[in-house]
Order: C-alpha cells, then sequence, then structure tokens
C-alpha cells in the first residue's frame, strides 16, 4: 500500500523517483501536502481531478490518486501526471506543426501525431491571395512557399480513416511562422478556447495550439497594419502578406524579447507543474513575475518559482 517504488508505506515520493499509480491508490499519508490535478483526499466529496490549482489547501488524511499517471512532485504539491499519449486530432482543431518533406503536391508536417499530417498544395494559400486552380508551375515552385524545416500554423480539416491528419491554411490567419518561439507541452495541457490565435495583454501573441504546441512572437504594431494598407484599396491578402513578410524581416527589439521570454517561461512553469494553459493563466504567472520584480532566467530557482506561484494564487 502506497504506491509502488516508493522506500517506505506511504511517504511521498522523492524527487527523482519515478512512481506509477491507479485510481483509488494512496500517494501519501503525511500531512500538509497540497493536492495538484489528479488527486484527492480521502473521503472528500470531489475527486476525480476536477479541483483547480488554486483550491489547494493543505488537509489531513490520505491523499489517493483519482487517475492513472506518474506521480510529479513540486516542493509540497503532489500531482499524477497522465501517460503521454500522442496527439490524435480532431476537425477543426488548430495545430503548430514543423514541415518535415515536400513531396508531390502536397508537403508533410510533424504535429506529435501517430503519424504526419499531410497539406495538400489546394488546401494552401497563394501568394496574394490568388484564388485559381493549382497548376503544375504552382507545384514546381512549392518549396518557395513553404520549405522543410519551416513551421507553420494550420487548421485540421479531416481527419482519414488511418488517422492521418489532413490540414489546410486557407485562411489568412495560417500559415508558415516567423521571428518568434515555440514551446512543446503535453497536448492535454492546453485548455480547450474559442480562439486559440491569442493577444495578449502585454504585447505578445501566441497561438495554443490544440497539438501541445505553443507559438510566442511580438504583436505587429497597428502602424505596420495603416501602412501595409496604403489608400485603403489594397487587398486584404497583400495588405496582410507585406505585413508578415515586414514582421520576419524587423528584428524583435529588446524589451520585445523580454516579455516574450516572460510568456515562454510563465508556459514552462505552467506545463512544470501539470496546470491548464490559457491566456488568463499565463498572464497571471507573468504578471506575479512583473510585480516581484523578476525576469526569465530566475524561474529556474525552485524557491522563485514558488514565489512566483504563490504570488499568482496558483499555490496557496
Amino acid at each position: 500500500e502506497g504506491g509502488r517504488g516508493r522506500g517506505q508505506a506511504g511517504r511521498p515520493p522523492a524527487y527523482g523517483m519515478e512512481v506509477v499509480v491507479v485510481p483509488g491508490e494512496v500517494i501519501t499519508r503525511e500531512a500538509g501536502h497540497l493536492r495538484g490535478h489528479g488527486t484527492h483526499h480521502a473521503g472528500s466529496e470531489t475527486g476525480g481531478g476536477q479541483q483547480h490549482h488554486t483550491a489547494h489547501t493543505p488537509a489531513s488524511g490520505p491523499l489517493l490518486a483519482s487517475r492513472s499517471g506518474r506521480v510529479d512532485r513540486v516542493n509540497r504539491l503532489l500531482s499524477v501526471e497522465p501517460p503521454k499519449f500522442p496527439y490524435t486530432g480532431e476537425v477543426g482543431d488548430i495545430v503548430v506543426g514543423r514541415v518535415t518533406e515536400v513531396g508531390s503536391k502536397r508537403w508533410k508536417v510533424d504535429v506529435g501525431a501517430i503519424k504526419q499530417a499531410v497539406l495538400h498544395l489546394s488546401a494552401v494559400n497563394l501568394p496574394g491571395g490568388a484564388q485559381r486552380i493549382r497548376t503544375y508551375a504552382d507545384a514546381l515552385q512549392m518549396r518557395s512557399f513553404i520549405a522543410e524545416g519551416d513551421l507553420i500554423s494550420a487548421e485540421v480539416q479531416s481527419v482519414l480513416s488511418d488517422g492521418t491528419l489532413s490540414l489546410h491554411t486557407r485562411s489568412l490567419k495560417y500559415g508558415k511562422l516567423e521571428n518568434g518561439l515555440a514551446v512543446q507541452v503535453p497536448c492535454h495541457l492546453i485548455r480547450k478556447l474559442k480562439h486559440h490565435t491569442v493577444s495578449l495583454e502585454c504585447g505578445v501573441d501566441c497561438i495554443l495550439g490544440n497539438n501541445g504546441h505553443v507559438w510566442i512572437t511580438r504583436r505587429i504594431p497597428e502602424e505596420w497594419r495603416s501602412d501595409a494598407g496604403g489608400d485603403g484599396e489594397a487587398p486584404l491578402a497583400e495588405a496582410l502578406e507585406q505585413q508578415y513578410q515586414r514582421h520576419a524581416a524587423t528584428a524583435i527589439e529588446a524589451p520585445e524579447r523580454r516579455w516574450i521570454s516572460r510568456v515562454r517561461s510563465a508556459v514552462v512553469l505552467l506545463k512544470s507543474m501539470s496546470a491548464q494553459i490559457d491566456p488568463l493563466s499565463i498572464m497571471q504567472v507573468v504578471g506575479a513575475m512583473d510585480k516581484v520584480g523578476v525576469d526569465a532566467p530566475a524561474l529556474s530557482n525552485p524557491d522563485t518559482a514558488r514565489r512566483i506561484l504563490t504570488e499568482a494564487q496558483l499555490l496557496v
């Protein structure tokens, strides 16, 4: 009793010890520990791992697992991290992936699924937003549109019978991603949102991919939008293309890099505690970092990270 892999029954796992539990198994009998996702106290009415981190309070009685997985310990916080299943994908999901192959009228994209996703030439926007049938000349120029190694954002258009995801980037908000950084987290931590392309209050834009890939970059300045629009007669596709080209060619300034770094650190910190990742939780951590007066490198210190989580009211 008390879990496989523990030195003594009822003791919490030591740092670095891999402990796997099943629902109903005792994680620890010691008092003073905080319940995280996937845990509940014996006799509590709300099990099933549905408690939010803001509800963490020390309680007496054994701490039990409410789902199968690996016990994750962050100081006094104990949570159960479920097995890392590959991303399966559903129609309408927003994904961020890396192109691995350019083939005959299609690209293969790694989105973290069992099989690589496919993006057909007919499912992408042509330069300038041209609406026409793709020609042989377009097929010869595919690498000028998207090449191997490029990061892209796309939407899942369909799921084929063998589980392969078919993507499209026909909307102007999808396409090649440049001048930013990507963070990978378990896909189950990304909260389902109405819009997965979000603008944070700190001036940073994010794509929270349903496949667990998070893209972080600066927000395009409003003056760029007006400059790209010119006299207002330029087509929307051309105006957006000019904005993206300018964004890719313009270096990110130091203040912008600082906020991007803070957002990345917030995502990594939320990942480390198996917390849901959404605009609110990200800004809670970023706001706490600003209030406490620390930058991203300081979060490598466990005490500083705990202080930030407490300030963000993710730990109490």
